[in-house]
């Protein structure tokens, strides 16, 4: 199978666990996924399989959207509900007090890896360290919060929700954590769905269960959206059978003799190869009036030799 397949992935699994599922039902030894959920998130997950993993190198910057749970006046190691509690604060906080406190945390902004991640140090994970009651030093990184909105918010309980579109790399339980600091209180992570990733939403998703049933009848492959669905963004370009041929084996086009003659395109600029047939051939970057090979992911399909 060759294509992206969308997991709205249930909560308790690891994206590893979710991809060792799914590479079963499939019967399909390469899968790869696009961004790491942790096993208490649920939600989008696209799954790249067969030809698709070709894609990953692609997608490393794609912005992911939230719903999150958050729960103020407690502290955890972990940040989330999951950890061992840390402190507790009676303080109230009112809603207006919350959304006076969001607009520092939307744009660019620094946030500290929590030490429960994945992020490796001297070559070993925080998360390992961790475990072990570990604590290193740690350098902020700069995220993007494009989009932070308080959907709702109970003050008697403290608990509320919050609508999250961010860059690659943010950690919601940090930031739900940093606004507890900044409100006085500390504050945690109760919930994590995933609603968009890789250009990809819920409707797009099928659950574990579905996809088990589906497997069963034969009918998995119903879910199989192509690869070129991972590239909206990036412009078509078909060609003649001959520029296909040569394309699929490696070679670069003249710009020239194609449908882009005239267009004087910039180098650094990026199209989805197309056969005669609209068949997706892969990706060409413009370099010096050439179309390069930048990916192929139409290879054994078509007859080529495997390049790029």
């Amino acid at each position: 199978m060759n294509g992206v397949i969308v997991l709205d992935k249930p909560s308790g699994y690891t994206s590893f666990d979710a991809v060792a599922v799914m590479r079963h039902l499939c019967h399909e030894k390469k899968i790869g996924h696009t961004g790491t959920l942790d096993p208490m998130a649920t939600g989008v997950l696209p799954l790249l399989l067969g030809t698709a993993t070709r894609a990953l190198p692609f997608l490393l910057n794609t912005g992911k959207e939230y719903e999150a749970g958050f729960r103020l006046g407690i502290s955890t190691d972990t940040q989330d509900s999951s950890g061992r509690v840390l402190s507790e604060n009676p303080v109230p906080v009112p809603r207006g007090a919350v959304l006076l406190a969001l607009p520092r945390f939307r744009g660019e902004i620094l946030q500290m890896p929590p030490m429960y991640s994945a992020v490796s140090i001297n070559g070993e994970r925080l998360y390992s360290l961790a475990r072990r009651g570990i604590e290193v030093e740690r350098k902020k990184r700069p995220v993007t919060v494009s989009r932070l909105e308080l959907t709702s918010y109970d003050e008697t309980s403290r608990t509320g929700q919050l609508l999250i579109a961010c860059s690659k790399g943010t950690y919601i339980r940090t930031l739900c954590s940093d606004l507890g600091d900044a409100l006085g209180t500390g504050g945690i992570m109760t919930s994590l769905r995933r609603t968009r990733a890789a250009g990809f939403s819920l409707a797009d998703a099928v659950t574990l269960e579905k996809s088990k049933e589906l497997s069963a009848a034969g009918r998995l492959a119903e879910r199989l959206l192509p690869v070129e669905t991972l590239f909206p963004d990036i412009a078509p370009l078909c060609v003649s059978e001959r520029q296909a041929v040569r394309f699929g084996n490696g070679g670069p086009l003249e710009i020239a003799r194609t449908a882009l003659r005239g267009t004087n395109p910039p180098d650094g600029m990026r199209y989805r190869v197309l056969s005669p047939d609209r068949v997706f051939l892969g990706l060409a970057e413009v370099q010096n009036g050439e179309l390069n090979v930048l990916r192929l992911f139409q290879i054994k399909e078509q007859g080529f030799r495997e390049n790029g």
